[in-house]
This record gives C-alpha cells, sequence and structure tokens, in this order.
C-alpha cells in the first residue's frame, strides 16, 4: 500500500515527491522538474521496480539465495518441509516420485537430515532412542554421553537470541534452527570422535565433519514407507517392516481409534486406523513391538489381534468375495428353478 500511493502521487503530480516516514505515513513535498528527475535517478528511491518486487515476493527471495548458495541444507525430519519448498517457492509437485527426487537434488546438491544421522547413531553409540528434535538435543549436550570433552564444539548464541539458553521455544522458526544446526554439529563430533582412535584435534573443520556424515548425505528420513530413508541422488535402499495387525473388537460396542491408541500405550506405541465398525489396523515400526502385542493380546477377553492378510482383512477383497458369491448363488438358482431346456419332435 505504500508503494502504490507513493506511485499514484508521482504519476498525478508531476511537481512532488513522496518520501516513507514510518510504517504508515508519506511525506509529500514540492519539487522543481530538475530535482525532481535527479531524485528519479537517485539508488536510494525506495519506489525503485526492483525494491518493490524485492518486496512483494517475500519468502521467495529467501529460497532463491538458498539454491543460489548451493550450502549443504540441514532438517530434521525435513521431507514435508522440501515439499512445502518445492509447491510452493519452484513448481507444483509432481506426479512423478523420480522427477521430485531430481528437482529437490538440482535445487538443493546436499541435504542433511539429522533424523537419518541420530537414527544411525543409536546403532553405533550408546545413544538413547528419542526422536523429537529437542529430546535428542537434550541427550546429545547431556554430560554423561561427551564427559568433559574440549574438543567438542561450543555453539555461542547471538546477544539477540540470548533467551534461547534460558527459555525452550519449541516450534519457533529461530529456535528450531538453533536445535538443529546444534544436533547437527555435536552428531557429526560424536561420529567423527568414534571414527578414529586418535584424540581429535581441537577445533575440527566443517569439511571433517563432512567427511564423516557423508553417508548420510541427501538421505531424507521417510515415515512408515517401503524405503527407511529417500535417497535423493541415487537409488532407495529397501527396508523391512513389522507387519500390520488388525484387532477385531467382540463385545465392546463404541470403540474408536483413539480409544484403541489408548489401550496400547501402556504396552507400545502404534499408528491406529479404522478398518470397519468392528475391526482396527496397528501399525509399528519395531519388530518387539509386534510380538510384545500378539503374546499378551492371545486371551483377551475383547481383542483378538493377528496378522494383517490382504486377501482375508481387505475391505476391496471383502466386497469382491461377497459380490461374485451373490453372482455365483444366482447363477445356481435360475438354473436349478429354470431347470434344463426340453426339446418336442
Amino acid at each position: 500500500q505504500m508503494f502504490e500511493v507513493q506511485l499514484v502521487l508521482r504519476q498525478a503530480l508531476q511537481n512532488v515527491w513522496t518520501q516513507p516516514l514510518g510504517d504508515k505515513k508519506v511525506m509529500v513535498k514540492k519539487v522543481s522538474p530538475q530535482h525532481r528527475q535527479l531524485l528519479e535517478n537517485s539508488p536510494y528511491d525506495c519506489c525503485q521496480k526492483e525494491l518493490i518486487l524485492l518486496s512483494a515476493r517475500g519468502f521467495t527471495n529467501v529460497f532463491q539465495t538458498l539454491v543460489e548458495a548451493k550450502k549443504p541444507l540441514v532438517g530434521h525430519n525435513m521431507l514435508m518441509d522440501l515439499m512445502h519448498l518445492h509447491d510452493k517457492f519452484y513448481k507444483p509437485l509432481p506426479e512423478s516420485y523420480e522427477e521430485f527426487k531430481r528437482n529437490i537434488h538440482s535445487l538443493f546438491p546436499v541435504l542433511i537430515d539429522t533424523k537419518t544421522v541420530t537414527k544411525s547413531i543409536w546403532k553405533k553409540c550408546p545413544f538413547p532412542r528419542v526422536s523429537n528434535l529437542l529430546e535428542v538435543y537434550a541427550v546429545l549436550c547431556s554430560s554423561n554421553l561427551n564427559p568433559k570433552d574440549p574438543t567438542c564444539p561450543v555453539i555461542a548464541l547471538a546477544s539477540d537470541c540470548s533467551r534461547y539458553a534460558e527459555k525452550k521455544s519449541p516450534h519457533e522458526a529461530g529456535y528450531d534452527a538453533f536445535l538443529c544446526g546444534s544436533v547437527l554439529l555435536k552428531s557429526a563430533h560424536l561420529l567423527l570422535s568414534r571414527s578414529t582412535d586418535d584424540a581429535v584435534e581441537a577445533d575440527p573443520s566443517f569439511s571433517q565433519y563432512l567427511t564423516v556424515l557423508a553417508e548420510y548425505l541427501n538421505k531424507v528420513n521417510f515415515i512408515r514407507g517401503g524405503v527407511s530413508s529417500i535417497n535423493f541422488s541415487g537409488e532407495d535402499a529397501p527396508c523391512q517392516h513389522p507387519p500390520l495387525l488388525v484387532v477385531h473388537v467382540r463385545g465392546w460396542p463404541g470403540l474408536n481409534e483413539r480409544q484403541i491408541y489408548q489401550e496400547f500405550k501402556a504396552l507400545c506405541r502404534f499408528d491406529v486406523r479404522r478398518l470397519s465398525k468392528n475391526q482396527f489396523v496397528l501399525l509399528s515400526n519395531k519388530f518387539k513391538h509386534v510380538r510384545c502385542v500378539l503374546r499378551d493380546y492371545k486371551h483377551h477377553p475383547h481383542l483378538r489381534v493377528s496378522v494383517y492378510r490382504h486377501w482375508r482383512h481387505s475391505p476391496c477383497v471383502n466386497c469382491l468375495l461377497q459380490v461374485s458369491g451373490i453372482v455365483a448363488l444366482w447363477s445356481l438358482l435360475a438354473f436349478v428353478l429354470g431347470g434344463a431346456p426340453c426339446c418336442s419332435f
């Protein structure tokens, strides 16, 4: 609006000049034609076309700066972030999965997902299995994990961000970025210290950290999929997931997904989806949770838990079988009631 007001005034009155004062005020002053020409050619004019476009494009400017910089892009569980960046600031999401991968890789040649990194650390280091970004940060900062390591990177907060040292602010953009960058550096340092028998030199370089992170580059965590991570610079590696479970409810009417979730929550965590009126699907990423539920609910009076079989539990397959059964029954009845055709001579 500030731009529009000034442009309208300048176009309507050839002997005036405008200048913004604060957020909502515009100063209008009378000037000579010669003075106005000098002002129009000034590089400090706030109404230049380039500045107007820059302001109107908003966050697109940040996106294009990231693309042009070609620096490593770091996130935690960042697939949705990449999809939003592609859809809102580049092009609509393509139908092709492979095209999406190619586009993202051309935009951001180096991706680092701290979720993928920390999941691997579980297997290599005595690292508690937490997934929440704030929890991961807290564990990596604990003295039990890195006792008195003088080479561990020290992350200093800027003066205008000191409140982050005193108060947690999860899901605030700046705070999450601080957590994510901290987790990356501390994870890389942990991997570097475990990769060599010698003591890590003081003040390791970022290139050394990138070297130990090389196997995780461009591998973005993928939840509940046929692969554990999406490889944006090559072929995805398949992984094996625990089987789906089906809960059949008997004598316990009115149960919903939340109640089923609460029922199993004390034992282990599952994603819950309704399959039919009295059936629910349970999805876990841990084989031991599946085994535990199958064992402990074997004789439950109201809940019968079994492994999901597509031919047996799929609503589409059941519907097809029912329709086929009805058609077959009607055909049989028609044959029996109609009898065999007779011929007369």
